[in-house]
């Protein structure tokens, strides 16, 4: 049997940020999909806000999921027939919020794409893409978000300015963040650095 993550014990506390960092294939996208409930572990257990996560079936973790958590990918994740506007409204009227327009139209004018909400992901550039998905996570606020490579497919300035959004709607709204990342700078930021080898996690 292949051991891919091998006795982990991790736990993120109201408001951190911990970065997630290791060598291409030592498990660090699929320690992510545990911890976000995407994947469940063969042993052991996932304790999200106090209540076990990992035992539940797959619709009640993603009802969980949606309720308390929010993700950011390297690969944005955008609907393309959808404008920004609209993509940050989705997961809004998935929950049932009223005011998902008016909300939306508020997040994306605090990434500063403004004068972009009516143009569609095939309209924007990477760092404009990334800024949407920013929107869209944080319009939901959650209380604990993922970020999977969020600079990886981009320049080094829009690079930074992902990174400095990241950390201060993190610290603003005292979002949990949990990101993968394979630039050490961007895992510097963070009050916790923790590093997986061969499947085991260090300090």
């Amino acid at each position: 049997m292949l051991t891919i993550l091998d006795n982990i014990h991790v736990s993120v506390k109201p408001g951190e940020s911990v970065a997630i960092t290791g060598p291409s294939g030592s498990g660090k996208s699929t320690l992510l999909g545990l911890l976000a409930g995407l994947d469940v572990p063969t042993s052991g257990d996932i304790i999200l806000d106090g209540e076990s996560f990992s035992s539940l079936d797959e619709d009640l973790r993603a009802a969980r999921r949606g309720a308390l958590c929010a993700f950011v990918f390297q690969s944005f994740h955008l609907v393309g027939d959808l404008t920004a506007e609209e993509n940050v409204m989705l997961p809004l009227e998935l929950r049932g919020d009223k005011n998902a327009a008016t909300e939306a139209r508020m997040w994306l004018d605090r990434v500063g794409l403004k004068q972009r909400t009516h143009h569609f992901p095939g309209q924007l550039s990477g760092g404009e893409q990334q800024r949407v998905a920013l929107a869209r996570a944080f319009a939901l606020k959650p209380r604990l978000l993922f970020a999977d490579e969020p600079t990886g497919s981009l320049d080094h300035a829009n690079g930074q300015h992902i990174s400095d959004m990241l950390f201060e709607l993190n610290r603003e709204q005292q979002t949990a963040l949990v990101l993968v990342t394979h630039d050490p700078i961007l895992a510097a930021r963070c009050e916790r650095q923790l590093h997986l080898e061969a499947g085991r996690l260090h300090a």
